[in-house]
């Protein structure tokens, strides 16, 4: 058995959060170059080439990417073999807040029914998985609203199939427009119960862009959903063009035979989401 301090894994969730909320990985930076010399629009190549602006001056200065810096939403993969000595969740909303106030990141937190801001971007959001080992994975996703407000879940009828699924995300994205701030990312979860398929369309939105599925015909489903997303024209910001979305992630899981459970978790240009194994 590997003993493990609470404050150590804390530690590590406050360090991702000031590197990914500071500036996306190079997974993003590469697709967004490539998406620029693939785009047709020259306002949509324009806007292209200012977001990779904005994240070189990012690293220059040290400030956000984006002024929504988010809810902090940590995905730990915790090894049955590890003891974790302390109340790990208090460790973690401790190095949330300091970890914003370090950044000088805006606090966006706040009770659902007064709206009084708690004022340090806590409490997180985390989502615990026990897996074999003596190791702890941890990721963390600063999550921005404009693009998690267009998120959706629908309980499809079985009979809508697969063609149901894909129209559904088509509507969904016509719907959002330049809400979410494209170029978007759609991480897509299908399956499993009302609650499992939107905690798998987040958890997809960890996976690397650019990345391939493992499962063939999820990976065809993903191409196909890109092509078909940039196809309807709105472009970059939507305002017109071929790139509205750099990736789709799908993750499925068996479900019960008189449901289709589809949830489709947008996330915007700010691709985020840094990660590390203790």
């Amino acid at each position: 058995m590997r003993r493990l301090e609470a404050q150590t894994i804390a530690d590590a969730v406050g360090r991702l959060l000031l590197s990914a909320a500071l500036c996306p990985g190079q997974d993003l930076l590469t697709a967004l170059s490539h998406a620029e010399k693939a785009e047709k629009s020259p306002v949509g190549r324009k806007i292209l080439k200012d977001l990779q602006e904005n994240a070189k001056i990012a690293r220059e200065t040290g400030m956000a990417y984006c002024q929504d810096t988010g809810m902090a939403v940590v995905f730990l993969e915790v090894g049955q073999e590890v003891l974790i000595s302390g109340e790990l969740e208090n460790e973690i909303n401790r190095a949330v807040a300091a970890a914003y106030r370090e950044g000088h990141y805006r606090c966006s937190v706040l009770d659902p029914l007064t709206r009084v801001n708690t004022g340090d971007n806590t409490p997180a959001v985390v989502h615990y998985r026990l897996v074999p080992g003596d190791r702890v994975k941890i990721s963390v996703a600063p999550k921005g609203f404009g693009s998690e407000n267009m998120s959706f879940l629908r309980m499809l009828n079985p009979s809508d199939g697969l063609e149901g699924i894909k129209n559904a995300v088509l509507e969904g994205a016509l719907e959002a427009g330049g809400s979410p701030c494209p170029p978007v990312v759609l991480g897509v979860g299908i399956g499993g119960t009302m609650e499992k398929c939107a905690l798998m369309a987040k958890h997809a939105l960890l996976r690397e862009l650019g990345s391939v599925n493992p499962d063939p015909a999820l990976a065809a489903i993903e191409t196909e959903m890109k092509d078909r997303l940039n196809a309807l024209g709105l472009g970059p910001m939507a305002v017109g063009g071929s790139t509205y979305c750099l990736g789709v992630h799908v993750e499925t899981y068996p479900t019960h035979i008189a449901g289709l459970p589809l949830a489709v978790n947008f996330q915007c240009h700010a691709y985020r989401h840094k990660s590390e194994v203790l």
